[in-house]
């Protein structure tokens, strides 16, 4: 034991001490932080106010409701929210065409003037029967400003058609009036604290957290295994350790490093979020245009404890899989090809997740619950929206450990004759005589 431990301490304090680590705990978090902070940014600093020139050519009030509905639109909510538009109104039963025309040579100007305009909008009598309105301005092609105009516009001509029909408008109104669906997480009988965006988000989260990380670290043991063959330094290992202790000491200590960089993550997302609106202020964005924010789910003991459970029998299971994969190449671009079949599986427990979270008590949530190789992801997504019956859980626990203990053993048969061949990709033919005669 005193052996693999030193082979888990060096892969350990090898891996934390280069640049490499250091600038990927650091810039991660750097990261999180401009996504916490730039959109609510650039809302507050690009999406300014819009100077609107509107060409009314109505023989009626629309053009009125019209500039009084834009006015009184807002970016964001809350007593600070900007005025999404600023408005003058143009007279001009018919000659609508030409105030348009007199228009454009100021509008659209990459030099903003106290004259310029961000765009025309064009009303007439035909509006109301065709719902045709028309607009000429510089941001045509943003679909998001399109749309917030249209919506704006919409409940206006609406009303008026209503009225043309003779139709109480205050009926209809309340009538058509929206529900806000408010989603709160019921478990074991119980209320939580939970809505639905904060479950789908943990759920995913968990998936995501050990699919990075076999991504990046389940490679890592590739690499290093791949790397150690070519220096022949596995050969100066081999003579005072058993493959099986030199691959196992590798599989922990990337772990070990995986775990140390992941809850250095964890814990600086959680820092960020706790003092979210102090960044916004910092960078001279207010609550109005950054929104409601990042929020972060709770995560139960429980359920840290089985994520945790999972996440390191996941972690041993396909890391074995990637040191075996180390061990039949020599060289990188040879074992670019042979990991195939271990990232098909990664890949798939990680949309599992997607396609699961729909019917977590479903019969395939049932039937994959008991796949080694999918485990990992599918038990913590289910748990994080209903806690799994204890004989469930213990028999999901026991079948991921036979697997994994399986591909361990498969891997260090591998490993043992692998890591001493040189010049060639192993063959299916040459694995399966490894595992016979190791």
């Amino acid at each position: 034991m005193r052996k693999v431990w030193a082979v888990i301490r060096r892969e350990f304090v090898e891996r934390v001490r280069t640049r490499a680590f250091i600038l990927s705990t650091l810039l991660f978090p750097l990261f999180m932080g401009i996504l916490v902070v730039l959109p609510a940014y650039l809302m507050s600093r690009s999406t300014g106010t819009k100077s609107i020139a509107l060409v009314d050519a109505t023989s009626d009030d629309l053009g009125q409701r019209l500039e009084t509905a834009l006015q009184a639109a807002r970016i964001g909510k809350g007593p600070d929210a900007l005025p999404r538009y600023s408005v003058t109104r143009f007279a001009a039963r018919d000659r609508a065409d030409q105030v348009r025309d007199s228009l454009v040579p100021s509008t659209g100007l990459s030099r903003k003037t106290s004259a310029a305009w961000d765009g025309i909008l064009v009303v007439g009598d035909s509006t109301v029967p065709s719902g045709k309105a028309y607009y000429y301005g510089a941001n045509v092609a943003s679909f998001d400003d399109m749309r917030d105009l249209e919506q704006t516009l919409r409940p206006m001509v609406i009303a008026k058609r209503l009225e043309g029909m003779g139709v109480d408008l205050a009926t209809v109104m309340k009538s058509v009036e929206g529900i806000d669906l408010t989603t709160t997480k019921v478990a074991n009988g119980k209320l939580t604290a939970e809505s639905g965006a904060s479950t789908f988000a943990l759920a995913y989260a968990m998936g995501f957290i050990l699919y990075f990380s076999l991504l990046i670290f389940g490679t890592q043991v590739m690499s290093s295994v791949i790397e150690e063959k070519n220096n022949r330094i596995v050969e100066v290992l081999a003579s005072s350790l058993t493959p099986f202790q030199m691959m196992l000491g590798k599989v922990v200590g990337v772990g070990m490093v995986a775990l140390l960089q992941i809850g250095l993550w964890v814990g600086i997302a959680t820092y960020l979020h706790g003092h979210q609106q102090q960044l916004m202020h910092a960078f001279g964005v207010t609550s109005a245009a950054g929104g409601p924010g990042i929020s972060l789910p709770a995560m139960q003991p429980d359920l840290m404890a089985v994520f945790f459970l999972f996440f390191s029998l996941g972690f041993l299971l396909f890391a074995a899989a990637y040191a075996a994969v180390g061990a039949m190449c020599s060289t990188t671009q040879d074992a670019q090809q042979m990991q195939m079949p271990v990232m098909i599986f990664v890949l798939a427990g990680f949309l599992s997740t997607f396609a699961l979270m729909r019917d977590p008590n479903g019969t395939a949530a049932h039937v994959l619950t008991f796949v080694p190789m999918l485990t990992p992801f599918v038990v913590p997504l289910r748990y994080s929206i209903s806690p799994l019956p204890p004989l469930e859980l213990l028999t999901s626990i026991g079948v991921t450990v036979v697997g994994m203990l399986l591909i361990v053993w498969v891997a260090a048969r591998i490993y043992r004759i692998g890591i001493l061949s040189y010049g060639k990709k192993a063959s299916l033919r040459d694995m399966v005589r490894w595992v016979r005669s190791a």
